[in-house]
């Protein structure tokens, strides 16, 4: 047998991890399992069911929490540990389930089923125990040789916590023995590669830690504490939470594994000191009874404690004295469910006295020394996982169920079950229990069934205030927790949440962490999308300070509807009718003496050009275009060029002929002769058409939308001030040369006045564009294109007014002073006197 032993144990030593593989040659020697053979030896009849077909059962009736260091193996006696009483209904839900079975006429109909349970409550100590289950006449098959002998055990039920399946799972997976875990949820059981005949039928821990997530968010608890065992189980429970909550709201504040040797204080006093409101305790019913019973101890109260499904529905802490101090437990656990009949196997059960006559086939940890216990001590303990446990021996019967090929009321015995057939029906499983249909998924986890929220009310009963159901998924919690705040929900936030249209700036490590920013004018917050970024409106929108979203500005500009648009439209066409009005009259009156003083040929031009000048206000109006812009700036430049310069000729033309001519007769001919006047207003209109010219190729004027107010757009025309330079430049220059020149004409003959009169129109003119560029800088509105076509139109009616309306009303009013005998004694007057 010895030899046996080594052989087998060779294979499943290469196929375990390093930790493993120490633990287990440990424990390797005979006279372990001889040793513990001798020191069992109590009957147990519990324990054993003979059957056909035996399914084993792994339960930790009793809890051994010490991790000391042995020189040798050595096997342990479970029975000398504390006894876990929700275990020990576990381990009977077993057995009432197997002798319900036995005694359907449905399924299995003419199959006994059998049974071995063994008491597992050691992880690493209890190997006498899977030697017995994998022993066939009390010999293990070497791996790898032909069956002889085939082992009645068809699959094994069990075992409760994640470390205690780690270490015996393998063993199992060697020769494909179907291994149903009710207990143990940890996620590397998933990986079929490692566990290729694992299966379970309580949750894996992803989904405990899933509803645990959606408790935290309902609500708002962002600042938690997690504790979990320091084991698979509760290691794999904190690793999946900090996954979880990478992309929430959630920060894990402080974590923490928990052992035997853990000190409770310092755990509480680091809770404490960084304000944490809810803890979560992620561990099994001994290890959260230790914590708790010190949170009492150490008066901590007014926590949110979250419960995992390991001990959410204890018994015995609820009605500890002190557990209302500490604050609001909240749970995570299997729904409630009553299975039929069990009350009755209990209490028939506790009536019967096993252990007085049973056989002598005994092992190690099949000992029954419960007399003590009461039926109803063992139906009022905890009942989790009491479902897992009935589902796992049901799916396990129903697959042997298909493997001998069940009908009409009868199984094909002639058929040689192996467990790995079994297995592959078990992978196939789907049937109804307690109206839930039992399936599994790839990885051989439950594809059914929910979670139930619970709450430890005044009374110490763990009540259902809500449910978190897999298939489809769907979340509810009602509003009948009796919080330690009364009436309000307790919070547990690093820092409180920011006001509305503040952002967050974070303050530490920890995005929970953080002050409060308002977002300033043209910014928006969208606390959904991202509560850290102030975000920057659209040009076409806008916002107050401290917004939650931005507002469409309001587009404007100056149609042509608009009074004020109608108004100079208006202006235009009197100034157009006038200057044809004049131009008529001048052209009546053409040889007169007024006429030809006016500038004679050149006032055509020049009521010419004031009528195309005039056009150039329609483009200040409607919806600014490129081409609108374009023509606004280009018609006035170009024709207003050619007034000035016809100005400035006539201005110059006055002031020789009085006062220059007879000291410079010489260059009075080369000007009569090549026609000066001319040449200069040509010139100036050529010059300045290649000045725009050259303005509209590098920064031609184009729509723009002025963003100066909050909550309106001003469409209006960018104009590039570098590119018009030249042009504004030029309209400067002639406008100083027709100063200077009229400026020295001011004392000319009454009738050769023009030169006052230009000096006149030109300060109006220059009135106007002060007061114009004053208002510009002072205000930005809609109402600028108007001002702005106001200052042409001035500009227009200045010299049509105070120059051209002068000359119209002598020839209309007073001909006498359109003679030319009325001129030639104004000018003989004025030689006299100079």
């Amino acid at each position: 047998m010895r030899s046996y032993f080594i052989a087998h144990i060779r294979w499943v030593n290469s196929q375990l991890t390093s930790t493993m593989k120490h633990s287990l040659a440990s424990l390797l020697l005979l006279q372990a399992c001889l040793h513990a053979l001798i020191q069992c030896t109590v009957p147990a009849s519990e324990f054993q069911l003979e059957g056909e077909y035996v399914l084993a059962g792994l339960f930790n009736i009793h809890h051994d929490s010490s991790a000391v260091a042995q020189n040798r193996p050595e096997s342990i006696d479970c029975s000398s540990k504390p006894l876990i009483l929700s275990s020990y209904r576990r381990f009977q839900l077993m057995r009432f389930s197997i002798e319900e079975i036995n005694n359907s006429t449905n399924l299995l109909p003419n199959v006994s089923l059998g049974y071995d349970i063994f008491d597992h409550c050691s992880d690493t100590q209890n190997f006498p125990d899977i030697f017995k289950l994998l022993s066939v006449d009390g010999m293990i098959q070497p791996w790898g040789e032909p069956h002889n002998n085939v082992s009645k055990v068809m699959a094994v039920v069990g075992a409760y916590t994640s470390t205690q399946t780690l270490t015996v799972a393998p063993l199992f997976m060697m020769d494909l023995i179907p291994m149903v875990s009710y207990g143990a949820a940890s996620s590397v059981f998933s990986t079929k590669l490692n566990f290729p005949s694992f299966l379970r039928t309580v949750h894996p821990n992803k989904d405990a830690i899933e509803v645990i997530v959606h408790i935290l968010q309902h609500f708002n608890w962002r600042w938690v504490a997690f504790l979990n065992i320091d084991d698979n189980y509760g290691n794999d429970g904190r690793d999946l939470f900090i996954k979880r909550i990478k992309d929430t709201d959630i920060c894990l504040a402080y974590t923490k594994s928990l052992n035997q040797y853990t000190d409770h204080y310092q755990i509480f006093r680091q809770i404490e000191a960084q304000r944490i409101g809810a803890i979560i305790v992620f561990a099994p019913e001994w290890t959260a009874e230790a914590l708790i019973d010190s949170a009492i101890k150490l008066n901590v109260t007014k926590k949110v404690w979250i419960a995992g499904d390991a001990w959410s529905l204890n018994k015995n802490l609820p009605k500890k004295k002190g557990i209302q101090n500490i604050g609001t437990v909240i749970g995570v656990s299997e729904p409630k469910v009553t299975i039929p009949g069990f009350r009755e196997f209990i209490a028939s059960s506790k009536k019967q006295t096993y252990c007085k006559n049973a056989e002598q086939n005994l092992f190690c940890n099949q000992v029954c020394n419960y007399s003590s216990l009461s039926a109803e001590d063992v139906l009022t303990a905890d009942p989790s996982f009491n479902v897992p446990v009935y589902s796992a021996v049901y799916a396990i019967a129903h697959a042997l169920h298909k493997t001998l090929q069940c009908e009409s009321g009868r199984c094909n015995g002639n058929i040689t079950v192996y467990p790995h057939m079994v297995l592959a029906e078990l992978k196939k499983s789907n049937f109804t229990l307690l109206n839930q249909s039992v399936t599994f998924d790839e990885n051989g986890d439950p594809n059914y069934g929910s979670y139930s929220i619970v709450f430890w009310n005044q009374s110490g009963d763990a009540v259902e205030i809500g449910f978190y159901n897999f298939h489809p998924r769907y979340f509810f919690i009602n509003n009948t927790i009796q919080w330690h705040t009364k009436e309000k929900v307790p919070s547990s936030l690093c820092s409180q949440e920011c006001r509305v249209g503040f952002a967050k700036k974070q303050d530490e490590i920890h995005k929970c962490c953080f002050n409060c920013v308002i977002c300033k004018k043209d910014t928006y917050v969208n606390k959904t999308e991202d509560p850290y970024t102030c975000i920057k409106c659209k040009e076409t929108e806008w916002s107050a300070p401290g917004s939650t979203s931005c507002n469409l500005r309001v587009v404007e500009y100056v149609a042509f509807t608009d009074i004020g648009a109608i108004l100079i439209m208006v202006g235009v066409g009197v100034l157009v009718g006038l200057t044809f009005a004049m131009s008529v009259l001048f052209a009546v009156n053409y040889n007169t003496p007024v006429v030809r003083s006016a500038g004679g040929q050149m006032c055509f031009l020049i009521l010419g050009c004031h009528s195309l000048c005039s056009l150039s206000v329609f483009f200040y109006f409607g919806k600014p275009t490129t081409s609108f812009c374009i023509l606004r700036f280009l018609l006035f430049f170009l024709f207003y060029t050619v007034c000035l310069a016809c100005f400035v000729v006539r201005s110059f033309q006055i002031v020789y002929i009085f006062k220059i001519a007879a000291k410079f007769p010489k260059l009075h001919s080369l000007w009569m002769k090549y026609h000066g006047q001319w040449l200069v207003i040509t010139v100036a209109f050529v010059i300045q058409a290649l000045l725009l010219l050259v303005g509209y190729t590098f920064g031609p004027p184009k729509a723009y939308n002025v963003l100066e107010y909050p909550d309106k757009i001003i469409l209006s025309c960018d104009i590039n001030f570098k590119a018009f330079y030249g042009p504004v430049a030029l309209l400067l220059f002639l406008c100083t040369l027709c100063f200077i020149f009229s400026y020295m004409g001011k004392d000319l003959p009454k009738n050769y006045n023009e030169a006052k009169a230009i000096t006149f129109c030109l300060l109006l003119l220059i009135l106007t564009w002060v007061i114009f560029a004053t208002v510009k800088l002072l205000y930005h509105g809609k109402y600028i294109q108007i001002l702005n076509a106001l200052a042409v139109l001035f500009s227009l009616y200045s010299f049509l007014l105070w120059y051209f309306l002068p000359k119209c009303h002598i020839i209309l009013f007073q001909p006498y002073k359109n003679t030319q005998e009325y001129f030639q004694g104004l000018i003989l007057n004025y030689n006299k006197n100079n």
